[in-house]
């Protein structure tokens, strides 16, 4: 058996929590110190979203929470400046609303190339910092090629739907597991976390799975 807790991440391009929960994740494992191995899991939070949504991210919100829009706006600065406090600089104004399956898709191509961690930062970078459409073969293929895979081969998987069932796969997954919402990370396969926490959070969980572990090997 590996060294490494193992953690399974369930999570999905548009979440913002999920590129927050990264952020904080990655500093809690940091604290932890041990070795630590991540996967990312598919999740469509709203799969019904078209692939180009006519509206800003505050009128896909407005229409799916029903929620006013003044509201609406109040949530996206809180999300913003939640965001600004773990290095990210959202920008809610320029998000391209879209159905995120090829995205997932391509994370699964990623990993099967070993590249799936730099894919996912690049994802979640382009989605709410550069305003980039991630619901494009050709786009998401361009951004396979920015962490060096090659562009031919993301474009003829996305293109083939070579890594749809794995998709799928990961989606029926989170629902035997009762996972309603993303981020979710399940650490050694035992323990569950649910949402961005904080890095402490984190930490204390991978030093309890660790604790588990060495004491079922004494």
């Amino acid at each position: 058996m590996s060294d490494a807790i193992k953690v399974d991440v369930w999570s999905d391009v548009q979440c913002p929590w999920c590129y927050i929960g990264k952020r904080k994740f990655e500093a809690g494992a940091a604290r932890f110190g041990g070795e630590v191995e991540v996967e990312y899991h598919s999740f469509e939070l709203a799969p019904d979203t078209p692939e180009d949504f006519d509206g800003s991210a505050l009128d896909f919100l407005v229409r799916r929470k029903g929620m006013p829009p003044e509201q609406v706006r109040q949530m996206l600065d809180r999300v913003t400046a939640i965001a600004a406090s773990v290095g990210l600089e959202y920008d809610f104004d320029s998000v391209h609303q879209t159905k995120t399956l090829k995205a997932h898709e391509l994370l699964h191509h990623a990993k099967a190339e070993g590249r799936q961690l730099d894919m996912k930062e690049r994802l979640l970078r382009a989605y709410f910092v550069e305003g980039a459409h991630v619901g494009r073969a050709e786009g998401l293929a361009d951004l396979a090629a920015d962490i060096g895979l090659d562009r031919g081969a993301a474009l003829a998987a996305l293109a083939e739907g070579t890594y749809r069932e794995a998709v799928r796969a990961d989606i029926e997954l989170a629902q035997r597991y009762g996972i309603r919402g993303v981020p979710f990370y399940v650490l050694d396969a035992k323990y569950g976390v649910s949402g961005a926490q904080e890095p402490e959070i984190f930490a204390d969980a991978l030093s309890q799975a660790q604790r588990d572990r060495e004491g079922a090997r004494a």
